[in-house]
This record gives C-alpha cells, sequence and structure tokens, in this order.
C-alpha cells in the first residue's frame, strides 16, 4: 500500500494493516493524549496531596521505563524507580527511606506482575501497613486495584484497556509519575498533540518516515538499530517498544547499544532541545513501531513468547522442576559462546546483577566487541520484559551471555515461600532454560570470574 493509505489505514483501526486478527483492540495509544488531557484534574489533584520526601515506583517494562526516562531527563533525585529483585538493591534502597516520608506507587496493568506485587508486599510489611503511603495504576478489574482497595490505597488510577504497556507512555501510567515528580503533565500533551497531528499527514509524517526507514532497512538487511544522542535513558524506552513490537515469527528489529563491523546496523538520531519535546518523541516512535510491523508483516501489539522464561521461573519458584544452582556455571564458556560468531549476529549480555555493579560488564562488553557483532546490554529481570520477546521469538542470530552475581543474604518476601535471592535466580535459571528450548546460544558467567 502506499503511504497516504498506510496512514489512512492506521488512524481507521485498520486490523488488516498488519495480520488482520486483534490489532484494532490495541490502538488506543492513538488517542489516548486527548482522554489524558480530560484526566489532568485529577493528576494534578492527587499530586497536589502528596506529602512526601521520596517517591518510589514500584514497576516493570511499560510501567516502568517511561518514568524511567522522564526521571532521568529532567533530574527527579527524590523519584526512584525500582525494577529489579535482587535483593541488595532492595536493601539498600529501603535503608536511604523514611517509612513516614515515602509513597510508592504500585503499577501493573495486569495487576498481577511478579515482581511488582513482591515489591508492593514487601514495603507494606516495611512501612507498618500503611495505606496512605501507597498508590496504584493499573487496568481496571485487576486483581492489584482489588488490592488497593482492600488495603485502602490513597488512590487508584485506571489505565486504558485497549493500550497494551509498551504504548502506555502517555498514558497514566506515564502521567502519574509525571505528576508526582512536578512536572506538568499537560506540557507533555502538548507535544504529543502536536506530534499526533503531524502523523496524520501523507506528507512530513515525522512517524511514518521513521516507521518507513525502520522497515526498509530491515528489508534490506539492517535489522540492527543504534539510537544515538539519546537523551536521558530514551533508549531504554525505545528498546523495549522495538523489542517487544517486532521480535517475533524470526523477525525483528534489534536494538543495539554498540554497533558492530558490518553493514547490519540503522542509525537514528533523538536529540531534545526542550525535556518536554518527550511527550512527541513518545507519540512519534509508537506511530513508527505501527509502521514498521506492517512493513514486517506481525502484529506489533502482543508478545507471543514473553510468557515462557515467566513459566519455567513459576516452575522453578513451585518446585515442580529441581531448581540448578544459578552459581554453578555450565559447560560452554565465554570464548566458546563468543568464538561462534558470524557476520550478521549480535551479542546480549544479560545481568541478572546489583544494578549498582553494572559499570563491572564492561570487560565483558568490550570482549563481545572484539567480536565485529553488534551488542546489547540488558539488566536482569527488566529485560525479561523489554527485549526477551526478541530473544525468543525473533531471529537466530543472538549470542547470549547471561551474568550472575553474588546475591548475600535472603530477603524475604511476605507471604510467598521465596525470597528475592530466590526469585532473581529462578528467573535467571528460567531464561536460560527458555533460550535453551529454542535452540539459542547461550552461556554464563559469574560476574565475579568475569
Amino acid at each position: 500500500m502506499n503511504p497516504r493509505e498506510l496512514v489512512e489505514r492506521i488512524w481507521a483501526h485498520d486490523p488488516t494493516v498488519w495480520t488482520g486478527r486483534d490489532e484494532a483492540h490495541w490502538l488506543g495509544w492513538l488517542d489516548e493524549p486527548a482522554r489524558m488531557r480530560e484526566r489532568l484534574g485529577e493528576l494534578h489533584e492527587v499530586a497536589a496531596e502528596v506529602d512526601a520526601d521520596a517517591v518510589v515506583l514500584l514497576g516493570m517494562g511499560g510501567s516502568s521505563l517511561a518514568p524511567e526516562v522522564l526521571r532521568q531527563r529532567f533530574g527527579a533525585s527524590s523519584f526512584h524507580v525500582l525494577d529489579t529483585t535482587h535483593p541488595q538493591a532492595i536493601r539498600r534502597l529501603a535503608d536511604e527511606l523514611d517509612p513516614d516520608r515515602t509513597l510508592f506507587v504500585s503499577a501493573s496493568k495486569s495487576g498481577s506482575t511478579l515482581e511488582t506485587r513482591s515489591h508492593t508486599d514487601f514495603f507494606w510489611e516495611w512501612c507498618s501497613h500503611r495505606g496512605d503511603r501507597f498508590l496504584a495504576v493499573t487496568d481496571p478489574g485487576s486483581s492489584l486495584a482489588q488490592l488497593a482497595v482492600e488495603r485502602g490505597f490513597r488512590h487508584v488510577f485506571h489505565g486504558e484497556p485497549t493500550i497494551g504497556g509498551r504504548y502506555s507512555a502517555l498514558s497514566a501510567f506515564g502521567l502519574v509519575p509525571a505528576a508526582l515528580m512536578g512536572l506538568d503533565p499537560g506540557r507533555l500533551l502538548d507535544r504529543a498533540d502536536e506530534m499526533g497531528q503531524a502523523c496524520r499527514l501523507a506528507d512530513a509524517n515525522p512517524g511514518l518516515e521513521l516507521g518507513l526507514e525502520l522497515g526498509e532497512g530491515w528489508a534490506e538487511g539492517r535489522d540492527k538499530v543504534l539510537l544515538t544522542g539519546s537523551p536521558g535513558g530514551f533508549g531504554l524506552w525505545v528498546e523495549q517498544l522495538l523489542a517487544e513490537s517486532t521480535g517475533k515469527q524470526g523477525k525483528g528489529l534489534v536494538p543495539v547499544v554498540h554497533a558492530g563491523a558490518g553493514g547490519d546496523v540503522q542509525e537514528h538520531e533523538s536529540s531534545l532541545a526542550d525535556p518536554y519535546d518527550l511527550g512527541g518523541e513518545f507519540f512519534r516512535w509508537e506511530f513508527a513501531t505501527a509502521v514498521a510491523g506492517s512493513l514486517l508483516g506481525i502484529n506489533p501489539f502482543d508478545q507471543p513468547n514473553v510468557q515462557e522464561a515467566k513459566d519455567r521461573t513459576g516452575a522453578l519458584l513451585s518446585g515442580q522442576v529441581p531448581v540448578p544452582g544459578t552459581r554453578t556455571c555450565p559447560e560452554q564458556t565465554v570464548e566458546q559462546l563468543l568464538a561462534q560468531a558470524r557476520a550478521g549476529d549480535y551479542v546480549c549480555v544479560q545481568a541478572f546483577i546489583d544494578p549498582a555493579r553494572e559499570g563491572e560488564l564492561d570487560p565483558l562488553v568490550a570482549r563481545a566487541r572484539e567480536t565485529g557483532c553488534a551488542v546489547s546490554v540488558g539488566l536482569g529481570p527488566r529485560y525479561l520484559h523489554s527485549t526477551g520477546q526478541l530473544h525468543k521469538g525473533g531471529p537466530p542470530t543472538g549470542l547470549y551471555l547471561q551474568v550472575v552475581d553474588e546475591t548475600g543474604e535472603e530477603l524475604p518476601i511476605p507471604g510467598r515461600k521465596f525470597g528475592f535471592a530466590r526469585l532473581i535466580g529462578a528467573q535467571a535459571d528460567g531464561d536460560y532454560a527458555a533460550l535453551q528450548e529454542r535452540g539459542r546460544r547461550v552461556a554464563r558467567v559469574r560476574l565475579e570470574d568475569a
């Protein structure tokens, strides 16, 4: 179809732009800026009532990445995003906080996200069951919405059910945190509205042009995407959007942080003079990803393989299968894994470690770059909600180097038979098993040995 027709059919919610299945149900993001403008009063009212020295967002994937971008870009030092299950990181954060002066935001579209519910239960116990120290962002009718009512959370913001998590930056999942940071959500929506209008045009359409570049680049064999000039963590958000939307049916755009020596990388710049331009940039990339999905011939709104690692993690935690020690490295060494690199491959460093130690990955990243392949780096379990779909459902061109560290003393999770140390270990083991079952090339190394 020609570009004009493509734009018209996307705005008409025509699922045949993609696979002709349920895509029309997931296009709520196109009109969400207008809906959220009607809720600005609610956002401002709740934010004005908050009396706290620190705000902690408990969320994963689409519920955490847009807030993390805003936090970094606007320098919101009193706003924290917790998207790790590493016990040392959780302990460290708790030690920094005053339970009487902290507000927790539990954010999960489904309401059942294991990490978010575990974090919520931990800090609920930590602050002595005080509902006034919590609010929730979740879709209507979810188990988290019910829990928030039962526990007397100060407020529940409902999300829009026709929007998937990775397309939710301009919904309550992005704008509630923005308001709690002291930002002006209306200004973000102003920029989103401007971009939305531009993305209706047949000519000089920023989202269409970017989407065509992404899709045509993929068709030409340039399936790696390097984002340059990325403002304050914006690349983390784009990474999830592209990887989870396109990484399926053996296809996919692969976000990377280092280009390789081959010609398989396309570069795109996202440089913003005004932080509030993020509102427009969120919309531009969402529209572009929808366009690229059409060119790839896939449904950019589902994530058919994400559940695989979750199922294996659940089986490990419930004792349905033996729990292999995450500190026992498989026979394949790092050198053996990297020796398998060939043209068109990429190396993905998957680190289930304390985020404070991320800098210690640099030697491994340097070794990976010596292969001449493009390189990506993801912290676990964050990446499971971001690039995990691509790793299992995308092209078989990845070399996956899993990194684990010593988690230290167990940190119990109230109401569960396992603690955070066991949880992050099971998440590492579960993803390793899912990759092996898919025939992916994978090895594991201890950070202490790297």
